[in-house]
């Protein structure tokens, strides 16, 4: 009579195996086929199926806007790391070595690029008449970015010798970009009052405003062939919008809480409205096809705190959420040929103002 119970009880303990088996075999098979963080990509978020080989190139600071070179051998980008109190360009191999200062380590600085040739480069920064950092803006005027009168947009050698100011005026000149074609600078300026788009030759020749409406429009970057720029801008509509947006303007100030983006030719014209969400969309830039752009938003998060990549089509369709892992993601760059992308993430953060720059093997399509 035991023999049975004692059979049953073997059975049993033989389902349970083999379940538990197939549900190490279910997870097991789910982490090797979705390609999720392993010793070999370790930063890379299980979901990221556009991204491989993730690494990182900068640790510690705040770190953003890395851009390569036109040659793809480097990175310029904007860092607050010791012993500066603020933003400074630093430039970088694409591995991440050599790391130096190439702004002046006065004042503080935004938004570099390289010129086409590689030997001399473009930032904004405010060195030349306000050579300290700026206090923090009143936190009882909520999130805030400084749009510094200070600031000019200068030129020096690769290395940060011999800066001179290119573009300057009595109120804001930053956010400079360089056509990929090599033949125009973007960039935003307050000098007629309001923050628009400006572009001008690269010597700082033919400046020409492409914007006229109020409102912040900024961080404009051309698409690939030159035709077309991208941007994001927050247009208020109602009286009390405009006041608040004068209002914090006339205090160098302006809140990016609400950024739409848009798309127009090159000379501004035929401009049309890329995402309509509401949220903080920002950090544009086109993907080598033209056809596609790639973008910071805070869109899927009710609290608005954290930011993913996105990628879209120009015409606002078949948005595709990219990154996963962290909770800022932002200020992608790909290669000319669409095979690499770079960004910059708090993944791996090891403190909670820690941004770091990545680049990663941008994968096209995935089974």
């Amino acid at each position: 009579m035991l023999v049975i119970p004692l059979f049953m009880n073997k059975i049993n303990a033989m389902k349970k195996l083999a379940r538990l088996i197939l549900i190490v075999t279910v997870i097991f098979t789910f982490f090797l086929f979705s390609g999720a963080a392993t010793n070999d990509d370790p930063l890379r978020h299980p979901q990221e199926k556009h991204l491989r080989n993730i690494r990182q190139l900068t640790f510690g600071g705040t770190n953003a806007e890395a851009y390569f070179s036109f040659d793809e051998k480097m990175l310029i980008f904007q860092t607050t790391r010791e012993p500066y109190g603020c933003d400074q360009i630093f430039t970088m191999n694409i591995d991440g070595s050599d790391q130096r200062l190439v702004s002046t380590g006065k004042g503080i600085t935004t938004c570099a690029y390289f010129f086409p040739d590689g030997k001399s480069i473009l930032y904004a920064s405010s060195h030349a008449t306000h050579p300290d950092c700026y206090p923090r803006p009143d936190k009882s005027k909520g999130y805030v970015w400084g749009v510094w009168n200070d600031y000019e947009i200068c030129t020096a050698n690769a290395d940060g010798s011999d800066p001179e100011v290119l573009a300057s005026s009595s109120g804001y000149d930053a956010e400079a970009t360089i056509s990929p074609v090599g033949d125009r600078i973007i960039f935003t300026s307050s000098r007629d009052g309001d923050l628009e788009l400006y572009t001008m030759n690269l010597d700082g020749s033919d400046v020409k405003r492409i914007t006229n409406s109020i409102g912040y429009d900024g961080g404009a970057n051309f698409s690939w062939d030159g035709k077309q720029i991208v941007w994001r801008a927050y247009s208020p509509t109602t009286d009390s919008a405009i006041a608040e947006y004068k209002a914090l303007l006339g205090e160098q100030l302006v809140r990016p809480t609400r950024m739409e983006l848009f798309v127009a030719n090159a000379d501004g014209s035929n401009k049309k409205q890329l995402t309509n969400t509401g949220s903080a969309n920002f950090a544009p830039i086109f993907h080598p096809d033209n056809h596609r752009i790639i973008y910071s938003s805070n869109v899927t998060d009710p609290k608005g705190r954290t930011f993913n990549l996105y990628i879209v089509d120009k015409d606002g369709r078949n948005r595709e959420q990219i990154t996963f892992g962290g909770s800022f993601n932002s200020f992608p760059m790909f290669t000319r040929d669409g095979t690499r992308v770079v960004f910059v993430s708090d993944r791996n953060a090891k403190g909670r103002y820690e941004f770091n720059v990545f680049i990663a093997d941008w994968v096209e399509d995935t089974p």
